[in-house]
Parts: C-alpha cells; structure tokens; sequence
C-alpha cells in the first residue's frame, strides 16, 4: 500500500483563512488542555472572527453547552472568540429523553454531569433496577477502562444498551493523558453490548454545528469553505471526512509524543496517522495559532 501524500506545512491559521467562511473547531485539546487555555489558539479564533469568518466549538464534553460556555469563561477564553457551541451533551440529551421517568444507571463523576439530566425526571440508581446505562466518562481520572470489564459483564447479562456521552477514548489534561467515556464504549462494544455514541465523528453534532454556522453566517454556508480544526484523528478528522470538510490538524494534543510535534515532525507521520480517516488535510500545527 502505497503512502499518504505528504501534508502541506502552515505557518498558522492566517494562510487558510481566506479560503473558508467558518471553521468548526474542537475545544479539548486545540483551545485549553482542562487546565488552561491555549492563548495562542484563542486569538487566532479572534483574529479569525474579526477578519469575517464564523467560529462554532464542537466539542465531545458530556455536558450541554451551557456548563462549557460557563467553563471556557472561567479558563478566559472570550466569548469574542466563537460565535456559538454544540456539545456532545447536548446529543446526549435527546437521546436520554428516550428514558424520561425512567431508571437509569450513571458512569461518570457524580455531581458535574448533573445538567445532562435536567427535566426528564430520570431515577439514578444500581444497574439492577436501570433500563439503560449512561456513560460520561470513568469516574475518577485515574481509571482505565479495564477497571470496569466486570461490572460490565453485568450490564451485558441484563442486555442493557449504553449511551456513552463521550465518544473520546483519551483527552490531555494539563501533561496527563487520561481515559474518557469512548474507551469504556469501546470495552463495551467488543464484549457485545449495545453502545450508542453521541458527539464526534457522528453526523448529528455536525449537522448541528453547521445549522449554527449558517445561523451565525446570516446565509447558507457552502461546506467546501468550512473548516474543521481538531487534535483526534478518530473524532475530528473521522467526523471532518464524513461530513465532508477540510481537516486543521493539531498535532501537539494526544498524538504529540508520536509525532514528536515539538520537536521535529515528519509531514509524511503525520499524513500516515491521519489517512485512515481519508480526511482532506489542509495543514497542520502543533498548537492552533493565528501565525507562527
């Protein structure tokens, strides 16, 4: 099999700018690390607004979009640097609505996933009572998903289906990589449980990200000018090909050490990592910025 086309190597989100109306970017991993924010990255999102351009986060958080805007608020990420959000949470919730009234069983830290649930009345209790069993992530962040192989082997005896709010397998926090929701969906799917995934790469969050875009815009967008910017080739540049937009790849996120995106990157890696997907790579940078 022959290799990937070598990448184009940019100097910074200015190069591209000109050549889309929006761009949908990821949050976790291009703007903040969960500790901090990328300054670098929030002012090429300002300076990319100010030139004209639509700037909607899509983000696989587990939690509806008001929480991360509360969030990114409090990490000094300026409301100036995004006209809207739609997060995996946000998905979630129509799914969950399935079971209003209902008893379900919650993974995940116990108290911040709480908005995910507000007005369908749901009943948090033991998997022996749930109906279904609701994944956000691992509950502490120094779990791994084969912690969780017997309490799954349960859910799958009661033939339970799970909906993982989720879908990122790793996420960097501070210099940590971390285990999230999609890792266990993953353990789950192999051992034949039924796992429904909301968020990235699936087209609902998409489809809704590019109506905000269009709403922002004032006008129908043409999806050959939008951009996707994202760090997980799984999510982002899956999702971007699927739905049919150009890829920014951030490669100093999770695949940083791979790819050694700070010290010498290899364009050809980096396209060979990223060709399963078979997105359309416009370039890539280790951290986004408006110019290098």
């Amino acid at each position: 099999m022959s290799a990937a086309a070598p990448l184009p190597i940019i100097s910074g989100l200015a190069e591209l700018a000109g050549r889309y109306d929006a761009v949908l970017s990821d949050v976790w991993g291009v703007i903040h690390n969960g500790v901090s924010a990328f300054p670098e990255a929030v002012d090429a999102l300002v300076q990319y607004r100010r030139a004209g351009g639509k700037v909607v986060l899509i983000t696989n958080a587990p939690r509806p979009s008001p929480p991360i805007v509360a969030m990114l608020d409090r990490l000094n990420v300026p409301r100036e640097a995004y006209d809207a959000i739609v997060s995996s949470g946000d998905a979630t919730r129509t799914m969950i609505s399935k079971y209003r009234g209902k008893a379900i069983h919650h993974v995940g830290p116990a108290t911040e996933d709480d908005a995910l649930y507000d007005g369908f009345d749901v009943r948090r209790t033991g998997p022996e009572e749930a109906e279904v069993v609701v994944v956000t992530d691992l509950d502490t962040d120094d779990d791994t998903p084969e912690m969780y192989r017997e309490r799954a082997k349960y859910w799958l005896s009661r033939k339970l289906p799970m909906i993982c709010a989720n879908p990122d397998r790793v996420v960097e926090h501070g210099h940590q990589i971390i285990y999230c929701g999609g890792a266990l969906g993953d353990l789950y799917a192999a051992m034949g449980g039924m796992v429904l995934m909301a968020g990235k790469p699936y087209q609902p969050i998409y489809e809704e990200a590019f109506r905000l875009g269009e709403l922002a815009a004032g006008k129908a967008l043409d999806k050959s000018r939008v951009l996707a910017i994202g760090d997980s080739v799984r999510t982002d540049a899956t999702g971007a090909a699927q739905f049919g937009i150009d890829l920014l790849f951030i490669t100093g996120s999770i695949h940083a050490a791979e790819l050694d995106a700070f010290g010498k990157p290899d364009p050809q890696a980096i396209a060979d990592l990223i060709a399963p997907s078979r997105a359309h790579v416009a370039g890539f940078l280790p951290r986004l910025a408006w110019a290098s």
